[in-house]
C-alpha cells in the first residue's frame, strides 16, 4: 500500500471496515510492526552519507592542490575530474586493481594501521617520461617498473602525501609516510575481506594518457576520528584553521619595515639658481605651512598630514586617510 491514497482507494477502504471485511484493530496492528531492513554483512556500510560526503570535500581541496603539483613539475596540461567517494569491502577494491599496478603502501600515522594509494602504470609510466624530459607518451603493454623507475615514482608519492598531510590538517595532524610499493595486488593484505573502506577515485589526464589515482581508506584506520568527519565540524574546523592563519600572517606584517615619506611641498627653480644655492637660501614651496601634506608609504600617497614639533624634533601628524587614486607623487 502506498503512503498516499486515492480518492478511490479512500471509499473503497471506507466500504470495507463498513461491512467488516477488513478490521480497524488489524491495520493498527499492521502499522504498529517493525520494518525490517536488509543488511548484507558481507557489504557493511560502517560510513555513513554525511562522513562520505565530508570525506569527499575534504578531497576536493586535495585535487586542486594535485593539479598544481602535476602542472607545475611536468610543464604541461594535466585535467583531473572531480572526486568520487564510495565505500565498499576491501576485497572488492583489490580484486578490481588491474595487476600490475603501483601500489603504495602508506602508513597513516599517528593513527593506527595502513592506506593504500595506487594508480595505473600507464598513468604512472607517462609522469616518469614527462619527469625525464619525454613527450609524456606511454603507448607499450603494462608491465613491472625498474627500479629507477620505482625510485621515480616514491619521490613522486611522497610528495603526494605531503598534499595529503595539508589536506587532512583541519581534521587531525598527519605524518603519512610511504613504507613501500608493490606491483602485485595479491600481496596486499591490508585489513580483513570484509572490512569496510572508503575509496576515493581521481580521473587524471596528462596529455593523452588517462588514468586513476585512487586512495583507499579502511573504516578501522579512521575510526578514532570518526565523529570529527561531520561536515558540521569539518568546517568548524575549517574557519578555525583560517582564522588562526590569518592571525599569524598578520603578526608577521606588523613586524615588516616600510619607507614612510612626508612631502612638504613643491617648488621649481632654474638650473642657474640650483648651482649659485648655498647654505641659509630659502627656497619658497608651493604650499602653506598651515595646509596639509602629502604622506607616502612606498611612494603611494596613504596619508594627510600636518608638520610641528615633538620632543624638540621635527614631526609630522597623521590627521586622515587620503583620497584612492594611483598618482605617483614620489
Amino acid at each position: 500500500m502506498s503512503d498516499i491514497l486515492s480518492q478511490s482507494e479512500i471509499d473503497a477502504l471506507i466500504a470495507a471496515l463498513t461491512t467488516g471485511e477488513i478490521k480497524a484493530e488489524e491495520i493498527k496492528k499492521e502499522t504498529q510492526e517493525k520494518k525490517i531492513k536488509v543488511y548484507d554483512f558481507k557489504k557493511p556500510n560502517k560510513f555513513s552519507k554525511e562522513q562520505l560526503n565530508t570525506i569527499k570535500l575534504i578531497h576536493e581541496n586535495f585535487g586542486r592542490q594535485l593539479i598544481t603539483y602535476f602542472t607545475t613539475q611536468l610543464r604541461t596540461l594535466v585535467q583531473i575530474s572531480g572526486s568520487h567517494v564510495d565505500q565498499m569491502p576491501f576485497s572488492e577494491f583489490s580484486s578490481s586493481i588491474p595487476n600490475p599496478s603501483i601500489i603504495g603502501i602508506v602508513d597513516f600515522s599517528p593513527l593506527k594501521g595502513s592506506i593504500l594509494l595506487v594508480t595505473s602504470v600507464e598513468l604512472a609510466f607517462t609522469i616518469i617520461d614527462r619527469l625525464l624530459g619525454g613527450l609524456g607518451e606511454y603507448k607499450d603493454k603494462p608491465r613491472e617498473p625498474t627500479e629507477i623507475e620505482i625510485n621515480i615514482i616514491t619521490k613522486v608519492f611522497s610528495r603526494i602525501l605531503k598534499l595529503i598531510e595539508e589536506t587532512w590538517k583541519d581534521i587531525i595532524e598527519l605524518h603519512p609516510s610511504l613504507e613501500k610499493i608493490e606491483t602485485n595486488p595479491q600481496y596486499i593484505q591490508l585489513v580483513s575481506p570484509n572490512e569496510a573502506t572508503a575509496l576515493v577515485t581521481f580521473n587524471i589526464r596528462v596529455g593523452k594518457t588517462e588514468g586513476l589515482i585512487n586512495i583507499c581508506v579502511p573504516f578501522i584506520v579512521i575510526e578514532p576520528i570518526m565523529p570529527k568527519l561531520s561536515t558540521k565540524a569539518w568546517l568548524s574546523a575549517s574557519r578555525e584553521a583560517s582564522e588562526d592563519y590569518a592571525q599569524k600572517i598578520n603578526k608577521k606584517l606588523e613586524n615588516i619595515s616600510v619607507e614612510v615619506k612626508a612631502e612638504l611641498g613643491k617648488a621649481i627653480i632654474s638650473v642657474k639658481d640650483f648651482l649659485n644655492l648655498e647654505v641659509g637660501d630659502v627656497i619658497q614651496l608651493d604650499r602653506n605651512i598651515k595646509e596639509e601634506i602629502d604622506i607616502y608609504v612606498k611612494e603611494k600617497l596613504k596619508f594627510k598630514g600636518v608638520i610641528g614639533k615633538k620632543n624638540g624634533k621635527v614631526a609630522v601628524k597623521v590627521t586622515r586617510f587620503a583620497e584612492e587614486r594611483n598618482e605617483n607623487y614620489g
